[in-house]
């Protein structure tokens, strides 16, 4: 069987055409003239202005999340606090294990914030 699918592979090979598996110079596609001029320094300026506005955006959007961040830092330092002075040296709630938790996983969020800027 796999010497059927050879011999039938090498007629076809035989029998086709070499022109069909080269490309004809005709064939192979130019660049358009008709597209127009390259981006002009006007076109660039736009561009660049475009940019400038989208970043200064993106700032203005990170400087309020980093807002909402501290604040909620504070919130929830200030109830890590409370549960501490409720407890005493022989028990340990596990709010205040999952508030200390919550605590770090937004101050590191804050500083790599931060870094960012």
């Amino acid at each position: 069987m796999r010497s059927k699918c050879f011999a039938l592979a090498i007629f076809l090979l035989m029998i086709t055409p070499v022109s069909s598996f080269t490309q004809n110079p005709s064939q192979i596609p130019h660049p358009n003239p008709n597209l127009g001029p390259a981006p002009d320094a006007h076109e660039e300026e736009e561009h660049a202005k475009i940019e400038k506005e989208m970043a200064k955006k993106a700032n203005h959007e990170r400087q309020a999340q980093l807002h909402r961040d501290t604040d909620n830092l504070l919130k929830l330092a200030t109830e890590l606090k409370q549960y501490v002075d409720k407890s005493n040296e022989n028990t340990l709630s596990l709010d205040v294990v999952r508030k200390a938790e919550e605590i770090e996983k937004l101050a590191h969020s804050v500083k790599e914030k931060m870094k960012a800027n």
